[in-house]
């Protein structure tokens, strides 16, 4: 093992191989611990709604692990463990992080801060009726489990974002800590009382908001691997002072990167022994926490991806949802997917040189397979010249 001596300067491509490795694309994953491990590992897996190969919150140990079954995913999230000697025990629960993201269930008492500043800030533009909230909970005891529409309906007869009172009034309750998602079922949240889901453990181990931050701070420092004030507070959606508040105190090392404007930590452990392994190819989703952060994605990779989901039909320049591929722990290019049918269409590919071919190739076919396509079919290449080479490659 190549042992890095004690430094506080990096190279860039020493800092992108370190962040290789913390978001488990560079050496071997531990496929023993699954996608557990996985979630573990990174700390938060984000929620999304949209779906093309698959949702987001699939994408994520795919890309890491390879072609898991995607009913082995949703298990492995939403499972309870139990035993003759406890209730059942969630692995994770949904709440708000980098945005609505499965975290593991054992940080549920490094949230306590959230959920009170939730509870003292002013409500949205919803407003309840008397007996609204408490009407929600009082079902909740009384009937157990329950999805929005089984609590009375999800919406009114408005727009998507016209809630129903039992829809505001559970999200209400779910932001401050009194009901828990530790479920989904066909997409809807599963909503219970905290009180009942949550282990006595942690659901009694209410933190002070230093300690709670201290927590995040490492953890994101961890899952990075090396980033900057931004790059970590971002990861749970900090504020740039309450990183400043407990940075000294946890455990990050200050470091400076090589190309990099503004200062940086590491997780120490990331700078015990070089970065070496196995590189993944893979298609990244968009929500994927290796790329998340559109500014350190520029920095480490050089690559600019900006989600066109949201952007009018004709301003797309690369697609509704286009993927990144990472292969050689670089972004080689990218391609905006679609399934008719049997069939992954490869609706617009952009790759940066002929040398992404084969790695454009190999990941289509895996992601084909994984989601039970039998072909795959290139529409449309933004360098012409490459269509017949990946055609080819593809087979």
């Amino acid at each position: 093992m190549t042992i890095l001596p004690p430094v506080t300067t990096l190279s860039a491509d020493e800092a992108r191989r370190i962040a290789l490795r913390a978001q488990g694309f560079l050496g071997a994953p531990d496929r023993r611990a699954g996608v557990r491990g996985v979630l573990r590992h990174l700390g938060a897996v984000q929620l999304d709604t949209i779906s093309v190969l698959a949702r987001s919150h699939e994408l994520i140990p795919y890309a890491r692990l390879g072609a898991v079954g995607r009913d082995r995913i949703e298990s492995a999230y939403w499972s309870t463990t139990s035993d003759s000697a406890s209730p059942a025990r969630p692995h994770a629960f949904e709440y708000w992080s980098h945005a609505a993201c499965i975290l593991p269930i054992e940080e549920w008492p490094h949230f306590a801060f959230r959920r009170r500043a939730y509870r003292d800030r002013p409500h949205w533009n919803h407003q309840l009726p008397d007996g609204a909230y408490d009407a929600v909970i009082k079902q909740l005891h009384a009937e157990g489990p329950l999805t929005a529409t089984e609590l009375g309906g999800a919406k009114n007869k408005g727009e998507w974002w016209d809630w129903s009172d039992s829809k505001v009034a559970v999200e209400r309750a779910l932001m401050y800590g009194e009901v828990v998602c530790t479920e989904r079922r066909s997409w809807k949240r599963v909503y219970d009382l905290a009180e009942r889901a949550i282990p006595d453990a942690l659901f009694h181990d209410d933190l002070e908001d230093a300690e709670c931050l201290r927590r995040l701070v490492r953890l994101a420092g961890q899952s990075l691997g090396v980033g900057t004030r931004a790059d970590i507070a971002d990861y749970h959606r900090l504020k740039g002072e309450q990183f400043d508040e407990v940075v000294a105190d946890s455990g990050l090392v200050p470091v400076t990167v090589e190309g990099w404007s503004k200062p940086a930590w590491a997780d120490p452990a990331a700078l015990e022994s070089a970065p070496r392994g196995r590189h993944r190819t893979t298609l990244l989703s968009p929500f994927d926490s290796l790329i998340w952060e559109r500014a350190r994605t520029e920095r480490i990779f050089g690559f600019t991806h900006r989600l066109e989901a949201y952007v009018p039909k004709p301003k797309r320049v690369y697609g509704y949802f286009a993927m990144p591929l990472l292969s050689g722990g670089r972004i080689m290019g990218r391609v905006d997917p679609a399934r008719e049918g049997r069939t992954l269409v490869a609706k617009q590919v952009s790759l940066h040189s002929p040398k992404a071919v084969e790695p454009m190739a190999q990941a289509l076919v895996e992601a084909a397979q994984w989601v039970g396509c039998d072909s795959v079919r290139v529409e449309r290449m933004d360098q012409p010249e490459l269509a017949g080479p990946l055609v080819e490659a593809i087979g």
